[in-house]
């Protein structure tokens, strides 16, 4: 926190900044020798990549690592160095980030990384402009409802592995059956995460404890659950995600009963039959006989 105050401290003499916050695990409280600093800098209008350029060599940062963004749209960020400490600072203007909130806010976008923004404005520390932050803290605390069905609609969809495991045990069909595994547990959390009315993105998920143990409505054992789901045996594995989605549903149903469950209850009440081979077909002439 006193390296992003320095920081700070060289960007709000440009004339245009209008906020800066802290964001991520320093913010949070969960900073390690690993983590990096995260920040975002509100403009009224970008400064020049000269002034940018300007900015990080008073900062006392090294050689910048990468340069993202579309000036045009509003919003860049970029990587340097102080100290050995990584950081990342997003340079936005005051209309793009209230463009994004809207995106998720008002359009109800469920899979936009900006959901993960959504979610660091809430925790974030407001080291200028304090005033203005908190105006956007409090539209990101106002979760729509309109949001939340969209996200339990959108994550409400699962391949149903329980009704067909063969397909994927004896099969040699270890690394789809992990792929379908982890995407399975993304869209309970998603689920859920609409549910409890908290921003969620895939996009560098982590924390996971931290995340489920905001969750008022959820399975129990939630997060044990779904560790033990990637290291079990495979007959396990299939069992305990079908119990993790019933469980699931059941809370739909119970908190959220305008979402159509018919297509999940009837994965979840079906086993494919192997397929049998008629007697008949025993007795037919092969292909290869001219009167075919």
């Amino acid at each position: 926190m006193a390296l992003a105050r320095q920081v700070a401290a060289i960007y709000v003499r440009n004339a245009n900044v209008q906020a800066i916050i802290v964001m991520g695990s320093a913010a949070e409280g969960h900073a390690d020798f690993y983590s990096d600093l995260d920040m975002s800098v509100y403009y009224t209008e970008l400064p020049s990549d000269a002034e940018l350029e300007a900015a990080r060599q008073q900062t006392r940062g090294a050689q910048r690592d990468w340069l993202l963004g579309d000036r045009e749209a509003g919003a860049m960020a970029e990587s340097y160095p102080i100290d050995g400490v990584e950081c990342q600072i997003v340079h936005v203007t005051i209309a793009a980030w209230e463009r994004d909130m809207a995106t998720v806010l008002e359009q109800c976008d469920v899979t936009t990384p900006l959901q993960k923004a959504l979610s660091g404005i809430l925790t974030c520390i407001p080291l200028y402009g304090e005033p203005l932050v908190q105006e956007w803290k409090a539209k990101a605390e106002d979760y729509p409802a309109k949001l939340a069905q969209a996200m339990v609609a959108h994550y409400l969809n699962f391949v149903p592995v329980w009704s067909k495991p063969e397909r994927f045990l004896d099969r040699d069909g270890a690394l789809w059956m992990h792929q379908i595994l982890v995407d399975a547990e993304y869209n309970l959390i998603g689920i859920l995460a609409g549910l409890n009315r908290l921003y969620y993105s895939l996009f560098q998920f982590k924390r996971m404890d931290a995340f489920l143990n905001r969750m008022e409505i959820a399975p129990p054992d939630l997060s044990n659950r779904l560790k033990r789901l990637l290291t079990s045996t495979p007959p396990v594995m299939v069992a305990e995600l079908k119990a993790l989605v019933n469980e699931t549903v059941d809370l739909v149903e119970c908190h959220m009963p305008s979402i159509d469950t018919t297509q999940m209850r009837r994965q979840l009440g079906t086993r494919q039959q192997e397929w049998k081979r008629k007697a008949q077909w025993r007795q037919e002439k092969p292909l290869c006989d001219s009167n075919l």
